[in-house]
């Protein structure tokens, strides 16, 4: 039975930016040697780095005076490296979903935070309106897709003060304005890679401003300097980064990502709005298109296993809601297809007609 991957990441990748790792896998370059054990300094791995930093900067139109990182740890980390390097005496975040609250969380070690809007009091169900932004801010923290409740903030804001962008679970799926950030992170285990790597794009001339003294390993002046080979980077993340980069030129770009992603949210969303069983969990002008959430009906909610049940006979995997909600999530990273979304809308239907 064919397989459909909704898994909200680790999340699927394209089966051949799969099969061409895997091949570097067993031999790399044709070395003898496979990629999981060459050394990341050898003659034949810099070129791998160099052409995913040069895809990445094409692909986003990054423009001069920034540098491409890749790091480890994850966004986790980034919550505490970002205000590290760039919290000087007070920043403000803006609390849509629990990524960005953990991010809150750990810039409070560093300084001043002000949570300049929140939706929590709604329980994540919208985007906050984001208006009132003070001008003493050191930097304003957004994360652009709430993995969990599923809402995205789909636009560039026009801020102030210089802008940080949490962009795990949406970065490379549409055009994006550089030139408005100070530094966008993500994982890269939804749109970019396997999990492992970290992809930081900083403007070089906010380094080294931060009022205390930085560890070697956080501070990013250490890594762009180095270029990303301070330490043991990631080496077989960094392949498949590059790999899932070609994969995504090739296709057209991020417009072509940005147009599919409005294809498959429109078929899953229609169906949700039009099935009896189910509705969805945010307001429709926030909704993702990263994220589709849903749960059954009220009157329907004896169903919600049943139907768990059923998509997962149907070859679904990774719809069940996050533990924290509940419920239903489809994640249409870059690599869904038409297809899978296809199958389980068909498999909601057969559903509803079965009940």
């Amino acid at each position: 039975m064919k397989k459909y991957n909704f898994n909200a990441g680790p999340s699927m990748l394209p089966r051949e930016v799969i099969e061409n790792t895997a091949k570097q896998i067993l031999d790399f370059n044709g070395s003898g040697l496979s990629l999981m054990e060459i050394s990341h300094r050898a003659p034949d791995f810099k070129p791998v780095v160099d052409e995913a930093v040069s895809l990445i900067k094409e692909l986003l139109d990054i423009p001069e005076g920034y540098s491409v990182i890749f790091l480890g740890g994850g966004a986790s980390l980034q919550f505490m490296q970002i205000p590290a390097n760039f919290l000087l005496k007070k920043a403000g975040y803006v609390n849509s979903g629990t990524w960005a609250k953990k991010a809150m969380k750990e810039a409070k070690h560093f300084g001043e935070v002000v949570e300049v809007a929140s939706s929590a009091d709604d329980n994540y169900t919208h985007l906050p309106e984001i208006k009132d932004i003070p001008s003493d801010l050191d930097y304003l923290h957004i994360c652009t897709n709430n993995t969990i409740f599923g809402t995205e903030l789909r636009k560039d804001l026009d801020a102030p003060v210089p802008l940080i962008a949490d962009m795990s679970s949406d970065i490379m799926s549409r055009p994006v304005d550089v030139s408005k950030y100070t530094a966008i992170y993500a994982g890269a285990q939804k749109n970019m890679a396997m999990a492992g790597v970290t992809v930081i794009i900083v403007k070089d001339d906010m380094l080294g401003k931060a009022p205390r003294e930085l560890p070697t390993m956080i501070d990013y002046r250490t890594h762009v300097e180095k270029g990303s080979m301070f330490n043991t980077p990631p080496v077989v993340p960094i392949y498949s980064l590059l790999e899932t980069m070609r994969w995504c030129k090739a296709q057209g770009g991020v417009k072509e990502m940005d147009r599919r992603a409005h294809e498959r949210a429109r078929i899953l969303y229609d169906e949700i709005d039009r099935n009896k069983l189910f509705r969805g969990t945010v307001e429709e002008s926030s909704r993702s298109l990263m994220n589709i959430c849903f749960v059954m009906n009220d009157e329907y909610k004896d169903l919600e296993k049943p139907f768990l049940e059923f998509a997962t006979s149907r070859g679904m995997v990774g719809v069940k809601g996050h533990r924290s909600v509940g419920g239903f999530r489809a994640s249409c990273y870059n690599a869904q297809t038409i297809e899978g979304v296809n199958a389980l809308v068909q498999a909601m239907k057969d559903f509803e007609k079965e009940h």
